[in-house]
Formats: C-alpha cells, structure tokens, sequence
C-alpha cells in the first residue's frame, strides 16, 4: 500500500541513523522513474542490490511494472514502522524510496557462509562438514539432515545492544512442552548487553544456578544436531556462532560422542565403557594414590608396597604434595597447548612435559611412578568427548584429592558419594541430569 509522508520518512530515518561514513544514498533516474535507495555499504551487498534493483529499475521502462516488479519480488517487504526499519537497515537491508511507496530490500552480506570442517569434535568416520558462521547456512545444513515436517523454527532476539537472532530448533512430534516453555522462558529472562555466541550461556546458567558440570551441550556438529532433534531436544542456532546448543543435556549426552553411531555396535560399547572409565579414573586415581600410599598402603602387593616406596626415597614432603606439584604442572602444559600458536604448541608442550617430568624426577621432586599416574590422568581427562565437561573432571580431582589427603581411602568414597549425590540433585531445564533414557510425550 502506498505511504504516506515519504519525505518525511526518508527525512527522519537519515537522521536517525546519523549519516555515518558508510551510509549510502543515491538518486537513480531515468525519463519515466524516480527511484532513492538508501543502505550501509560495509553490511550490505551491492552485487545483490545492483542484479536484483538497479539493473531491472534502467532496463523496465514501464513505471508501473518497475512496481509490481517490487512488490512481488521476494527479498522485497514494505515499510511498516520506523523503529524496526532502522533495526533491519542496520543489519545490512535497503530502503528504497519509489513513488508512494517504501520498500525494504534484503541484500545483508554474509562474510562466513562456508561450510567448515570439524575441528574439536572430530570423528574417523561419518561427515566431516562443521556449522559456520552464517545462520542461514547452519540452518540449511540441518534441514538437510532432518528433512521433517515436523521441525518447528522460530526466532528471537537477545541483548540489549547487539539485538543477535536466535533461532529455536525443536521436532513438534518429540519435544516436551514444558521443557520448550523453560528454554523460551530462560532466553526472555536474559539481560545482557552484547551477546555473541551459545557459549556465553555457559556463563548465564552458571551465575543462576552455580553448576559445576556443564548443563548445556555445546556442538559444532550437525548430524548431533539431527540426532538430538529426534531424541526430544530444543536446539539453539546463535548468529554470528559456528555452533549449536542442545537443551536440555544430561549426562549420557557429555560423554557420547558421534563415533558412537559409525562403529559396530560390540565396538561402540567397548568406546562407552572406556570413556566412563577414563572419567573415574581421572577423578579418582590421585586421591587413591596419596590415600593408599600415605594411609593404606598394605592394600598394595608386597612387591608393589616396595617399588612405590623404593621409587620415593629421597623426596623430600609427603605425597600429596608431589601429587599436587605433578598437576599443577601438567594444568601449565595443557593450558600453554590452548595459547601457544599453532605451529609451535603441540612441539612445545610435549618437548617442556618431557623434559620438566625427567628433570624434576633426576632432582628428586618426585617419584617416578608419581609422573606415570599423573600421565595417566591427563590421558584419560582427554578421552572425554566434550571440552566443557573434561574441563569439569580437571578441577572435580582436586576436590577428591584434598578429601584423600585428610581422611586417607574413607576420604576418596566419601567424596565420589558426595559428587554422585551432587549429580542426582542436578537438573538441566527440568531433566535429571543423570537420566539414563529421555522420555517422550506420546506421538497421539
């Protein structure tokens, strides 16, 4: 429908965008049309704007075919108000002025829509495509793995200054309502000011709720996606993020990994039985350790009694302190392998654990069989498939170990009761977080 005041449109979103370097406004004439288009060079696509407006504006001649040719084009919408005209402009849309009328052109340039490969969550088998940057891609990429009627998208908005679009993925058929409701309610009740990415709801969750395992699962996968889509899961897409977020994620879900899927299924469980193990093990084996051989150790066999003592003759402070001195360490070397450049990391930190672990064994620091287990433990932190929760399990044996270092093996029980207790009491947006098997609502 024709505007009214157009003038006066156009007059008052100039200043209201307070003609900033890279605003464009340019007149286009020819001897039957007039036509003003007004947009932001540095987010917008001229290519797109010059194909699909400019070109088509010279070569109609007609006036009143120029307009219907607008009004039925599909990147083309019409004025509506003032406010959301700004929004969209600042987010790389035209406004192209013709007659009477007011029309909104999407021509937003999207800098990081190539499919990326899989770099953290990396599988031998199945794709290897990871989610980009770009929201429409990222949505393209599950649609094609989830080609359902069924899957629902909507989208909203979050922070007060950044306005970035969330879109919200769920299958109608799966989902739990009441799970649906807590996930919108929670990113309605998010104040912030600049929000960037998915993971920021890492740092949202934990000042509401002080977690200390991760209640959200982080992924740059898409066909985890689409698993979890089927399973009942909500599915956060971020833009401007090459990753998704699964709500409401449990246990089972941070120590599985898609490899899962792709191997026999004899071969799939051995997988799951040595992450589990590996997770133990990792929380466990120092506090066992300075609590077995400080308090207990004829658990030991004689000859193991032996070599163990044998191997700390010489060290000058308690076990625990060399437990301590050995993981602190090895945290050092994991976090300079995060920070290091690339090309120098994995050389550095391997050749500095090699040469710090034999120096500090010849100086007698500590044992040798101290340097073992804390590689055994470092190992096995590594097996976990998802970051945020080996992260978890890193500062969890610390934990343990203080227990074991004040009560001896009574110490390691009680503190792998209290953290089993600590998880049965833990929830992710209304699931157990130790649910064994998501239930679903009735298909009928």
């Amino acid at each position: 429908m024709p505007t009214n005041n157009v003038q006066s449109i156009k007059e008052s979103l100039i200043h209201k965008l307070q003609q900033p370097e890279d605003l464009v406004f340019k007149e286009n004439h020819t001897k039957e049309k007039y036509m003003e288009v007004l947009y932001i060079k540095s987010i917008s696509d001229e290519a797109v704007l010059l194909e699909n407006v400019l070109k088509p504006f010279f070569e109609i001649t007609s006036s009143k075919e120029f307009l219907d040719f607008l009004q039925s084009h599909p990147k083309a919408s019409e004025y509506e108000c003032e406010q959301k005209t700004i929004d969209v402009v600042m987010r790389g849309v035209a406004i192209l002025f013709y007659q009477d009328f007011v029309f909104l052109f999407d021509c937003k340039m999207d800098r990081n829509n190539a499919v990326m490969d899989t770099t953290v969550e990396t599988t031998i088998q199945g794709p290897q495509a990871g989610f980009s940057e770009s929201l429409p891609v990222n949505l393209g990429l599950i649609r094609q793995r989830y080609p359902n009627v069924s899957l629902k998208v909507e989208s909203t908005t979050v922070g007060n200054l950044s306005k970035t679009k969330v879109m919200i993925l769920h299958d109608t058929k799966f989902v739990d309502p009441d799970t649906l409701k807590r996930v919108k309610k929670f990113l309605d009740a998010i104040d912030i000011d600049m929000f960037q990415t998915g993971e920021q709801l890492f740092d949202i969750i934990k000042k509401s709720n002080r977690a200390l395992f991760p209640l959200m699962l982080v992924t740059e996968r898409p066909d985890r996606v689409a698993v979890n889509l089927a399973s009942g899961k909500v599915v956060l897409l971020v833009h401007g993020s090459s990753y998704a977020v699964i709500l409401p994620t449990v246990m089972k879900d941070l120590m599985s990994s898609m490899e899962d899927i792709y191997q026999t299924y004899w071969i799939a469980k051995f997988l799951q039985i040595l992450r589990y193990t590996a997770f133990n093990i990792s929380m466990i084996l120092p506090g066992l350790y300075v609590a077995v051989s400080s308090y207990n150790p004829e658990l030991f066999r004689v000859h193991l009694a032996m070599s163990i003592a044998g191997s700390r003759t010489g060290i000058p402070y308690p076990s625990f302190v060399e437990v301590l001195l050995m993981l602190f360490m090895m945290e050092l070397l994991t976090e300079a392998s995060i920070r290091l450049p690339k090309a120098i990391g994995p050389t550095a930190t391997t050749v500095g654990g090699l040469i710090l672990g034999q120096s500090a064994a010849e100086a007698g620091l500590v044992s040798n069989i101290m340097i073992v287990i804390v590689s055994f433990v470092a190992i096995s932190n590594f097996v976990v498939p998802i970051n945020a929760f080996s992260f978890t399990i890193r500062v969890l044996k610390y934990f343990i170990l203080l227990l074991a270092t004040i009560f001896g093996l009574v110490g390691v029980v009680i503190g792998f009761f209290m953290l089993l207790a600590y998880m049965v009491k833990l929830d992710s947006f209304g699931e157990p977080f130790l649910t064994i098997i998501q239930s679903k609502p009735s298909k009928e």
